[in-house]
């Protein structure tokens, strides 16, 4: 557009120059020339315009949104429209506690009541995309700024529309994926009736108050003294039952020894155990009339 313009205005002034009686009439020629080729070369860039891979373009033409989206590649367009780049790749917007990680600057997590009343504070990653057939209308009703006016309200309006139906601890726990699930839902149906489209909801993290964590801590380590004292008692049933077992035995063994000893049996061994005694080389003091008429038998040594 700057070149056509600027061969307007060089061609008009050679016109211009070659009316006048001035001594420069006869750089006239030059300019229309001049002027007439940089015009031309203006249209042309003017009437060609390229759209990057992933990018979609916009008309509009003295106000009037022409329906019609330029593809990628080379486009010839009138050199008076005006052209909006929109983005179709994957984009994302992240509300976060932290002031590095958010699209915007400071504190920008979504804060929440839950059923209880408490507040609960989300970090949240929307991933989304536009439809392409439904640029012109996003550009006509909304604007180029589609993030600042739908992605970010109704992202968060939704998600604080949702969590009345939660418990703090339960969205932080058990029930984060269902309230996940349905925020999903709520927000795509909103997201495609003004040509987004909502491909994942992303809850990167929930912080409870201070005194609901503390709360949870203290469940967790009760929880889990609990499972100890029950492994220990459970060792000690097993070590109880093993003593059983070996009374038992003993028990048992007590009794078949006492079945198979007779009075015979314990003279045969005595019998045995003099003989051993009598053969070994130290000397011996038998002393005679033991109960049950065994020798009871001392060694001097």
């Amino acid at each position: 557009m700057f070149f056509l313009i600027l061969g307007i205005l060089i061609a008009f002034s050679g016109f211009v120059i070659s009316k006048s009686s001035l001594s420069i009439f006869r750089y006239a020629p030059v300019l229309k020339i001049s002027g007439i080729a940089i015009a031309i070369l203006g249209i042309l860039s003017a009437s060609i315009r390229q759209i990057d891979a992933g990018t979609i373009g916009v008309q509009s033409l003295f106000g009037k949104v022409d329906p019609k989206v330029l593809e990628n590649g080379l486009n010839f367009v009138n050199p008076f429209v005006q052209v909006t780049i929109f983005d179709t790749k994957t984009q994302n917007y992240t509300m976060s506690l932290k002031a590095t990680e958010g699209d915007l600057q400071g504190d920008d997590a979504i804060r929440v009541l839950s059923a209880d009343g408490l507040e609960v504070v989300i970090d949240l990653t929307v991933l989304y995309k536009i439809m392409p057939d439904k640029a012109p209308a996003i550009y006509k009703g909304i604007g180029p700024d589609y993030k600042d006016k739908i992605v970010r309200p109704i992202t968060r309006t939704r998600i604080r529309d949702n969590a009345v139906y939660y418990d703090a601890v339960a969205l932080y726990s058990k029930r984060r994926d269902e309230f996940q699930s349905r925020i999903y839902q709520t927000i795509d149906k909103d997201f495609k009736s003004r040509g987004l489209i909502l491909e994942q909801l992303l809850i990167r993290n929930i912080n409870l108050p201070e005194s609901v964590k503390k709360t949870i801590e203290s469940k967790i380590n009760a929880e889990q003294d609990a499972q100890k004292m029950e492994f220990v008692l459970q060792k000690e049933k097993q070590e109880a039952e093993r003593k059983r077992v070996e009374a038992r035995g003993i028990s048992d063994y007590q009794t078949i020894i006492a079945l198979s000893l007779t009075d015979r049996q314990l003279q045969y061994e005595s019998i045995k155990a003099q003989k051993e005694l009598a053969a070994s080389p130290n000397a011996k003091i038998i002393v005679m009339g033991g109960k049950g008429n065994v020798p009871l038998i001392l060694n001097d040594h």
